[in-house]
């Protein structure tokens, strides 16, 4: 039988794809100053970083942290022995890290550390790096650190690294001594086991030398693209030298949290008109197999960032750059690495999520580690719904594949809650489906509860307060609560920090001469708002609203040319709730949340049938 709901969207209503204060506010800055000789014939290369650190909290710093991420692609390194011993090893990890020759290995190696020119001691324990300082940084401070480093790149393994299994040459992600994030939870040194990053706001002026014939993409704005060509010689420009020797290049990239940079001999350097003045860069290896689906991809990325300008906020930067590289897609400032031979669909696809990381894990860049789902997951919402606009593909719920993961997940046994810190999680599938899924839930049942109207304003209104300032959790749902007059500690509170499900069910529907009486039940723990959908005998149909008493607020109703009944509404301790239809019509079925929204994890008992 075909239910009412699949009728509602036949005639086409659907959920519009559209969707902290903190006086006390603070954030550290620092400023890079870096050059680096790259050696493409052994793969090493030396560094100099001179970095300006400004101690903007109220915390006098008797020490800093750096993070040297090249030291996990070593044999027993943490995050060696954790793919060796985790019981769903990453398939690109593997053992591979083990089977590293000296030749393969990656690391970091400081050669000389001073603080305003005087040399400091440092100890360093696999992929972090303490110094304790000559001098405190009191609070509005600045020191200036000097260090030199030598390097080695490993074998593409895990996003950064050398020849990769599409013969791109070098990955630079995650390649020179970073400064560890300090914050109001105090330091932020975690080691490099699998998951990815958090980093300080600041000004990087980065020069590169390499061989003439290898192209250069990445972070920041090119300096002297006359003196390098490879594509970047503006209109009316010459390129000044031959193609031989060796070139330095020279980037600038303003207010980022991180530098990354791709290399290759063979790349094809293409540039595309993105929204509002920015410059899409898009760099790919020279290999006809690829090559039309690179060309057309390029169009197709301009819609998506203007898709995330409308229903996000500005892209805040003027170029952005698409690279072959790395070992599947994975986002960095003004940039991403995604591996490029794929079909087109997933091509699209892939930029679609990581370009959304920009909004997320960029200009709003929450603490992955600690709250992996509030950048993985809302990315994955965004771009689910780009990819339904921007291809096409009109999909009534584009984020169905999200409420199957996480059903699947919630009803193992083996869920854990979002507040697990992204390394500490049994499985590497139960941080993704948690991560991504779960994340990408919380945001589409979160357009259930408070409509998709309030949705689309709360992310907008948490962009625009929040971009550049580290967000938590909290200062999201505040956002929401704002936007939507409701209260909302209850949603974050047991969707994020317990494993409670949502579990509703229709009890019972009895006919009382011209009324229907009908019992609803709450079987799990987690409290819900309803929505009871019913159709009656002579084809009409009616919608009964219940409210969840602790969030104090009604949503307007999602389908304005379906009558809507708002009943008393339904605190969570009272596991029954009964009301009664006195409109004279026979009930032919009901069903609680048609548009499965409702992340239920019983759906049997949502639906009621006459017999």
């Amino acid at each position: 039988m075909k239910y009412f709901f699949n009728v509602l969207f036949l005639t086409g209503i659907f959920f519009s794809s559209f969707a902290q204060n903190n006086n006390g506010y603070w954030q550290q800055e620092v400023d890079y100053k870096m050059n680096v000789q790259m050696d493409v014939k052994t793969f090493q290369y030396k560094g100099t970083q001179e970095l300006k650190y400004t101690n903007n909290s109220p915390d006098t710093l008797n020490k800093v942290f750096y993070h040297l991420y090249f030291n996990a692609f070593q044999p027993g390194s943490e995050m060696d022995v954790r793919s060796r011993t985790i019981e769903d090893p990453d398939s690109r990890v593997m053992d591979r890290i083990s089977k590293l020759s000296p030749s393969e290995i990656g690391y970091i190696k400081p050669t000389l550390f001073t603080q305003d020119g005087v040399a400091a001691n440092y100890t360093i324990k696999g992929t972090v790096m303490q110094v304790m300082l000559n001098n405190p940084i009191l609070p509005g401070e600045s020191t200036v650190f000097n260090m030199e480093w030598d390097a080695q790149v490993p074998l593409q393994i895990r996003r950064s690294g050398r020849d990769s299994s599409e013969n791109v040459a070098l990955t630079m992600t995650q390649w020179y001594p970073k400064l560890a994030e300090y914050d109001f939870e105090g330091w932020h040194a975690d080691p490099y086991i699998a998951r990815e990053f958090h980093g300080v706001w600041g000004d990087f002026d980065v020069t590169i030398t390499i061989d003439a014939d290898y192209t250069i993409g990445g972070t920041g704005y090119l300096q002297n693209p006359a003196e390098v060509g490879h594509g970047y010689t503006l209109p009316g420009q010459k390129w000044m030298k031959p193609k031989k020797g060796k070139y330095t290049w020279h980037f600038l990239a303003p207010d980022v949290h991180d530098f990354a940079w791709a290399a290759d001999n063979e790349y094809i350097h293409d540039t595309y008109p993105g929204p509002n003045g920015v410059t899409l860069h898009f760099f790919y290896k020279n290999d006809p197999e690829i090559a039309e689906n690179w060309k057309n991809l390029q169009p197709k990325t301009a819609e998506l960032m203007e898709f995330f300008n409308e229903q996000i906020g500005q892209y805040p930067y003027e170029q952005y750059s698409v690279i072959q590289g790395g070992d599947g897609g994975m986002e960095y400032a003004m940039s991403t690495m995604i591996t490029g031979k794929r079909e087109f669909g997933s091509l699209v696809g892939v930029t679609a999520h990581e370009l959304a990381h920009s909004w997320f894990q960029f200009v709003l860049a929450t603490n992955e580690s600690k709250h992996e789902w509030m950048d993985e997951g809302f990315t994955s919402y965004i771009s689910d719904e780009a990819m339904n606009y921007v291809m096409k593909e009109n999909k009534p719920n584009p984020h169905a594949g999200s409420y199957r993961s996480y059903l699947y997940m919630a009803t193992s046994g083996a869920e854990q809650p979002l507040t697990t810190h992204a390394d500490r999680y049994a499985s590497n599938r139960s941080y993704g489906i948690n991560a991504y899924s779960k994340g990408s839930v919380f945001l589409t049942q979160l357009g259930y509860i408070i409509g998709p109207e309030n949705l689309s304003k709360t992310l907008k209104r948490y962009y625009s307060d929040f971009k550049f300032k580290h967000p938590t959790p909290n200062d999201f749902i505040r956002t929401a609560e704002k936007v939507s007059g409701f209260e909302l500690d209850w949603y974050l509170t047991d969707w994020a920090q317990t494993t409670n499900t949502i579990d509703y069910g229709i009890k019972s529907v009895e006919s009382q001469g011209e009324n229907t009486k009908v019992t609803l039940e709450r079987i799990g723990l987690m409290p819900m708002p309803i929505d009871l959908y019913v159709t009656y005998e002579d084809g009409t149909q009616e919608l009964f609203y219940i409210p969840l008493r602790m969030m104090w607020g009604e949503k307007p109703n999602p389908f304005t040319d379906l009558n809507r009944t708002v009943l008393e509404d339904w605190a969570w301790a009272y596991p029954t709730y009964i009301f009664e239809i006195k409109n004279g019509k026979k009930v032919k079925n009901m069903m609680i949340d048609a548009t499965r929204r409702m992340a239920d994890i019983n759906q049997e008992n949502n639906l009621y049938e006459k017999q």
